[in-house]
């Protein structure tokens, strides 16, 4: 790979059988036209992020981006801190997101170090942070297992510490959950995406990401011991919440 990314045209045409969803070469190299045209308000999500880091990220202390792909939020919070001594660790299980964001690593200057983890976010153990991001993560972590995660995160963050969740949810009333369907199916049309690349994704996805509703998820950040959960951000389906240590 050489750090180019390409239009998302994977599932443009008609696929025999349709494999589940992998975060493989293929996807890293269209990942930032597919995010942009799949997710509403991605980019204002980013954008917000940095905002975020540059009022709440403690010196001394570290930044976790969990599921970073291609970095686009430890870019963000880098950007957000300035010159502030700190550190952030930036985790994927995907060697070809890391490989891709490695390139957009290197090209955002910056003296704020950021290091590129191989790893199961699972696995990583938070040590002295000030903020966590889970950038629509949690979401492909099978859901008997997200409590741990979230358990995990809490400890580790220091108090006053922040955590970033976004997430698509689904809605407990089913003409609701129909609706924010519909327009999001439309979003992705007016982005270019015909029905059959709409149809085949969702089906490569259907099995991989499991969605919850907003309600499950506020319930769990306070049940592992965050006292404010809030959400900061909604279009749609898709939110992203901010919890406090």
């Amino acid at each position: 790979m050489t750090g180019k990314t390409k239009q998302d045209r994977l599932y443009a045409e008609i696929q025999a059988g349709i494999a589940d969803f992998v975060f493989d070469e293929r996807v890293a190299m269209v990942f930032p036209d597919m995010i942009r045209r799949s997710v509403p308000g991605y980019a204002t999500i980013i954008n917000m992020i940095g905002a975020l880091a540059g009022q709440r990220v403690a010196p001394h202390s570290r930044c976790y981006d969990l599921g970073c792909s291609l970095a686009a939020a430890a870019l963000a919070i880098r950007q957000g801190v300035g010159d502030l001594d700190c550190r952030i660790i930036a985790v994927d299980n995907s060697p070809a997101m890391l490989w891709q964001a490695r390139h957009f690593v290197e090209r955002a200057k910056s003296t704020v170090p950021v290091d590129l983890v191989c790893a199961d976010v699972r696995h990583i153990r938070i040590l002295d942070a000030s903020m966590v991001v889970l950038n629509f993560t949690l979401q492909f972590i099978p859901v008997a297992r997200r409590r741990a995660l979230l358990q995990s995160i809490y400890a580790g963050l220091w108090d006053g510490g922040i955590l970033v969740l976004s997430e698509k949810i689904r809605l407990p009333n089913k003409a609701g959950e129909t609706l924010f369907v519909e327009m999001h199916h439309a979003f992705k049309k007016a982005q270019g995406y015909s029905e059959l690349e709409i149809s085949q994704k969702r089906t490569a996805l259907d099995k991989v990401l499991i969605p919850e509703s907003l309600e499950t998820h506020r319930r769990r950040l306070r049940d592992v011991g965050f006292q404010t959960v809030e959400v900061w951000f909604q279009c749609f389906n898709f939110v992203s919440l901010l919890a406090i240590k």
